[in-house]
């Protein structure tokens, strides 16, 4: 890569970086409120009896939740072990990686409002139904539940996350308030920096390397394009807030919205590495279902974004990104170098444990 060009892709980088942080602080600050106010026991409560109500209640929890592909997973092993049933369970796998506070604030930065709305109310409907059919096919025994107990992969798998979400321990408002904040801006944020920064980096040098609208081609919209963005998305891992960029970029190349979506929706919620995972959690025959239902949906829901766009006769290239245009420069600056300073060290150590 010449100079000229590594200083394009990372000046287009730098742009998004500009348009997302003052979201990024609001998001995560966001989900730092809701680890202190959401009631801890709320999942150990509520979600073991039923087969519809559970799930609801699984689907719509978990859609603030700012956790990614892996570090649900020992989130939803824990709540299994505290009493969940299968479906709830599902519906929280699906819900949660799909949306969350910080991607659903970053989606409007540099997206469009109508995919910022899109992108949520998919991972609702799409978890909804796939921990129905899981408690329809196979209907929930009633189970004790039990007390909360220490997640032992957390950590291990998020990269950053090593305490229980769920502990039911009584702290002091203002201990809790500051361990909000430490979770927020050290631990959530710190689990979520290498990825976000690779998805700026690859919409950086796809802005900058392909030309315009070459993807149209291949990913303009209609049933081959899903389903072409299916075979990627499924089995890569990246998380809700890493692809947002990367969705930016290639919606400004020429793919259609709804495409984009079926990336927004399948990349952050499944990946080859969490398979197995997945597996032990919820069994061979729920996994399957799972991956069948959010590969359905997201197509669907592909399909009729598309749709809908084409009645509104909107144009999503001449609106991405425009959110951002709202908040001054200086902001901007001071937030995305805020930004930096809060991911030097995650970052750092992520690239150790590559190298190694």
């Amino acid at each position: 890569m010449n100079e000229s060009l590594l200083l394009r892709v990372l000046l287009e980088s730098w742009d998004m970086l500009l348009e997302a942080s003052p979201y990024i602080l609001f998001g995560i600050a966001f989900g730092g409120l809701i680890k202190v106010f959401m009631p801890a026991d709320f999942i150990a409560k509520h979600l073991g009896k039923g087969k519809f109500l559970p799930v609801v209640k699984a689907a719509l929890f978990g859609i603030p939740l700012p956790l990614c592909s892996c570090g649900v997973l020992p989130a939803a092993a824990g709540l299994k072990d505290q009493g969940a049933n299968n479906g709830a369970t599902a519906a929280f796998l699906i819900s949660t990686p799909e949306s969350g506070v910080d991607s659903i604030s970053i989606t409007y930065a540099l997206l469009d409002p109508l995919l910022t709305i899109a992108r949520p109310f998919a991972a609702l409907i799409t978890a909804l139904f796939a921990g129905f059919a899981e408690n329809i096919v196979n209907p929930p025994k009633e189970m004790a539940v039990k007390a909360p107990t220490p997640l032992p992969m957390a950590g291990k798998l998020s990269g950053g996350i090593g305490t229980n979400p769920f502990s039911t321990e009584k702290t002091p408002f203002l201990q809790e308030l500051l361990q909000g904040v430490k979770y927020a801006f050290l631990e959530l944020w710190g689990d979520i920096a290498p990825y976000f920064f690779f998805g700026i980096l690859l919409g950086g040098l796809i802005t900058a390397l392909i030309p315009e609208d070459f993807l149209k081609a291949y990913l303009g919209g209609g049933l081959p394009s899903m389903l072409l963005m299916l075979l990627i998305g499924i089995p890569i891992y990246i998380c809700a807030s890493a692809s947002t960029p990367i969705a930016a970029a290639l919606i400004l190349k020429g793919i259609s919205p709804g495409t984009a979506l079926v990336f927004l929706l399948t990349g952050p919620a499944t990946n080859i590495t969490s398979l197995s995972v997945l597996t032990g959690i919820l069994g061979k025959r729920a996994s399957v279902l799972y991956l069948f239902t959010i590969a359905i949906f997201a197509v669907l829901f592909g399909l009729a974004t598309d749709q809908l766009y084409t009645m509104l006769n909107l144009d999503v290239r001449a609106v991405t990104g425009k959110a951002a245009e709202i908040i001054p420069y200086g902001i901007q600056l001071a937030s995305a170098l805020l930004v930096i300073a809060l991911s030097i060290q995650p970052v750092w150590q992520s690239m150790q444990r590559k190298f190694k």
